[in-house]
C-alpha cells in the first residue's frame, strides 16, 4: 500500500492548464508543479503565458511550456495535446479551467436578463463548454496511454444552483443566464466523460463559490452573510481541490462535482 507522498507525487507527469494564467490557473499550476509535475499552461495573453510559465519553471524546478490560445480557434485548440505531449513526454492531466466572463468587448453580459444577448450566451457556451468537449476529445489518446489519466473541469455554484440577484442589487455587477448554463453544461459533460471513458481515464469537476477579488463591497458582504464560512474564497482554497482529484489520492473517485463553495450550496 502506497503512503500519502506517494499518491500525490506527481513526478514525472505532465499536466496542461487551459486559463492558466489567469487567477486560479496560476494557483493550479502551481498546486500541481510543487507536486512534481511538469506544467503547458494554455491562455490568451502572450504577455501573462509566458511569465506564468518562466516563474512556474524557476520556482519549481519543473519543465514548463506556454502556449497563446484562443479556445473559440477549434483547429489550432485540437492540436495542443499533440504539441504537449510531444514537448514534455506525455499528457497524464488536463484542466479545464478557462473561462467566458464578460471580459471581452461583448455586449449584453452582466445585465437584465432581458438584455442579455444571443451572440454573447453563444460566446460564453463555445468558451466554457464547446472547448473542453474538443480539447478533451482530442486528449483521449494521450490520456488513456498513461494509466493514471485525470480530467478536472473548473465549474461554478452557478452550475448547481440559481442565482440570488438580490446580491447584485445597487453594483454593476451582474449574474448572466450563459455562464450558469454552460457552467451547469460542463459539469454534467464531466458525468458523460467519466461513465465513457472508465475505467482508462477518470474525470471529475470542482465548483468553486466567489472567490474575492476586489468586487462592490456591498456584493461582498451580502455574499459573505450567506456563506456558513462567513467569507468568501481565495484562489488557495482551490489547490487541495485540485491536488486531490489530479493525482492518485482520488484514483477510485470519477464523475464528482466537488463543490469548494465555503458551504455556499449546503443552504
Amino acid at each position: 500500500m502506497r503512503n500519502i507522498k506517494e499518491l500525490v507525487d506527481l513526478t514525472g507527469r505532465t499536466a496542461m492548464i487551459t486559463g492558466g494564467a489567469g487567477h486560479i490557473g496560476q494557483a493550479f499550476c502551481d498546486a500541481l508543479a510543487e507536486a512534481g509535475a511538469d506544467i503547458a499552461v494554455l491562455d490568451m495573453d502572450a504577455d501573462r503565458v509566458e511569465d506564468t510559465a518562466v516563474r512556474v519553471a524557476e520556482e519549481w524546478s519543473v519543465r514548463t511550456l506556454g502556449l497563446t490560445l484562443d479556445l473559440a480557434d477549434e483547429a489550432t485548440l485540437v492540436t495542443m495535446p499533440g504539441e504537449v505531449a510531444e514537448a514534455l513526454g506525455s499528457l497524464d492531466i488536463l484542466i479545464n479551467c478557462a473561462a467566458f466572463v464578460g471580459t471581452s468587448k461583448l455586449t449584453g453580459w452582466g445585465v437584465p436578463l432581458e438584455e442579455q444577448s444571443v451572440a454573447t450566451w453563444r460566446a460564453a457556451l463555445e468558451t466554457n463548454l464547446t472547448a473542453p468537449f474538443a480539447l478533451t476529445q482530442a486528449a483521449i489518446p494521450f490520456l488513456r496511454r498513461t494509466g493514471h489519466g485525470s480530467v478536472v473541469n473548473i465549474g461554478s455554484t452557478y452550475g448547481v444552483v440559481g442565482p440570488d440577484m438580490s446580491l447584485y442589487d445597487d453594483t454593476k455587477m451582474g449574474n448572466p443566464a450563459a455562464y450558469g448554463a454552460s457552467k451547469g453544461g460542463l459539469i454534467q459533460l464531466t458525468r458523460y466523460l467519466a461513465t465513457v471513458l472508465a475505467p482508462d481515464i477518470r474525470v471529475n469537476a470542482i465548483s468553486p463559490g466567489g472567490v474575492a477579488r476586489g468586487q462592490d463591497p456591498k456584493f461582498v458582504e451580502r455574499y459573505v452573510a450567506r456563506t456558513p464560512m462567513g467569507r468568501m474564497a481565495t484562489e488557495e482554497d482551490m489547490k487541495g481541490a485540485l491536488l486531490f482529484l489530479a493525482s492518485d489520492l482520488s484514483a477510485y473517485v470519477t464523475g464528482q462535482n466537488l463543490m469548494v463553495d465555503g458551504g455556499w450550496t449546503a443552504w
